[in-house]
């Protein structure tokens, strides 16, 4: 992801229209969205701006790859093997229609999936407009969670087609499902600023060009 796609997803997660986060830097909503959408690039001062109200790193922001962790080789084998774990609990429950489970909370959807020392489980309220909590727990103790937040917007939205894109998640793009997916009409998008440690993200899907679903997330793991 570059640096006018980081920015247009952090400054939505956050809220801001381009005119108020202009104010915010104190320069002009033209150069944000010259910035945005990529015509030009924000001198150092405003990089630093940017990463301060953010609270991300200008590393981060002008490096065009998703920023690597660094961290010992048995950090990323632990991290390897929790990445590996959400994907295969992603396959055996909401989105693969299975392990269902007791509602926790009042009108819940609950799922739950074990292997080994590992534990997932997804709840959320709602329907067409929903929000959710999916955690991991590793030998008891919490060491992942992510919240997300989202919306049908036509009647031509797909569920199965959702679930469908879900599926294809990998381990480049483990939050939610790939960064692009398409099936006949559909047509999913998902982008995401940060790793896995610590991330925040915004997925779409279109029929026909016409946007019928949008959802917010962020999460990461827990110490």
């Amino acid at each position: 992801m570059i640096f006018s796609e980081k920015l247009q997803l952090l400054r939505k997660n956050k809220g801001f229209t381009q005119e108020e986060l202009a104010e915010k830097l104190n320069v002009s909503r033209q150069a944000v969205a010259k910035w945005e959408s990529g015509q030009v690039y924000p001198d150092i001062s405003n990089l630093i701006q940017i990463s301060n109200l953010f609270n991300v790193t200008v590393d981060y922001l002008v490096r065009d790859q998703e920023c690597m962790i660094n961290v010992s080789s048995d950090t990323k084998t632990d991290l390897d093997q929790l990445i590996d774990f959400r994907l295969e609990a992603n396959k055996n429950t909401y989105a693969a229609f299975m392990n269902e489970t007791t509602s926790t909370r009042f009108d819940s959807h609950d799922y739950q999936y074990t292997n080994g020392p590992f534990i997932y489980h997804d709840t959320y309220v709602g329907g067409e407009q929903f929000a959710g909590q999916e955690a991991i727990w590793k030998d008891g103790k919490a060491v992942y969670a992510m919240n997300y937040l989202g919306r049908v917007l036509k009647d031509k939205f797909s569920g199965n087609f959702l679930k469908e894109a879900l599926r294809k998640a990998d381990k480049n793009m483990p939050y939610r499902g790939p960064e692009y997916y398409q099936s006949g009409e559909y047509l999913y998008k998902c982008k995401v600023a940060g790793d896995f440690t610590w991330f925040q993200g915004y997925e779409e899907i279109y029929c026909n060009e016409i946007k019928v679903y949008e959802c917010y997330f962020h999460g990461g793991l827990m110490h």
